[in-house]
């Protein structure tokens, strides 16, 4: 009979899951993202959305995040799936909690705090 496997102890890294854990006393600043953009074929917004979030993205979570594009009408299920009902649509699935942002990605600070990365007052 195998070994049975043990539970991992708190604050322990699980490699299955999409990004690192939040561990009590670490650095929250390395928890890596995982984003998704989903954009109408080659709009001029959509254009506009994909560069900035790639800016934002570059700037802030420099080497800790994933970033998928998806093109409603190369992939309508996806869309539908997810129940995106405008373009372009940023979902942020992890860190969880999970947040989506509508519109170009232009406004920083709005994208910041849909990231949790931005200023609380």
């Amino acid at each position: 009979m195998p070994p049975t496997k043990k539970n991992s102890p708190a604050g322990k890294r699980n490699p299955g899951l999409a990004g690192e854990l939040e561990q009590p006393g670490s650095n929250f600043r390395q928890v890596r993202y995982v984003l998704r953009l989903y954009v109408s074929g080659s709009t001029s917004k959509s254009a506009l959305a994909v560069e900035n979030i790639k800016r934002i993205c570059e700037q802030h979570l420099k080497n800790r995040y994933d970033l998928e594009v998806i093109d409603i009408y190369q992939q309508p299920n996806l869309a539908r799936d997810e129940q995106i009902v405008a373009v372009p649509t940023l979902v942020k699935r992890f860190p969880l909690p999970p947040r989506r942002l509508i519109g170009d990605m232009s406004n920083l600070e709005k994208v910041l705090l849909g990231l949790d990365l931005g200023r609380r007052e």
